[in-house]
């Protein structure tokens, strides 16, 4: 399928947008190749059809490392940098009443 200026002028004026000369044929030569590409994709599902997917012999794990204690980080610091704090948590404005 051949995309054509009518077909790009079409979708602009449902999307309500103005192109310019430039803009149209450049998004016409564009939206051509993204369905040609597409096309190209279509064809390669035939010869897949009927058989079966290759089974995976990967199986992923995540990597187990031991808890390590390491410093916390330093309260007075991070409560220095919030708007509001008591002196020991974080104070946000009540949203739900």
């Amino acid at each position: 399928m051949k995309i054509t200026h009518d077909d790009v002028r079409h979708v602009a004026r449902l999307c309500r947008l103005e192109l310019s000369g430039p803009e149209l044929e450049l998004f016409t030569h564009q939206l051509d190749a993204i369905v040609a590409y597409v096309t190209q994709l279509e064809q390669l599902d035939a010869p897949l059809d009927g058989s079966e997917a290759p089974d995976s012999e990967t199986e992923l794990t995540c990597p187990d490392r031991e808890d390590e204690e390491a410093p916390s980080l330093d309260r007075e610091l991070l409560l220095s940098q919030a708007p509001a704090h008591d002196g020991e948590h974080f104070l946000v404005p009540r949203i739900i009443e």
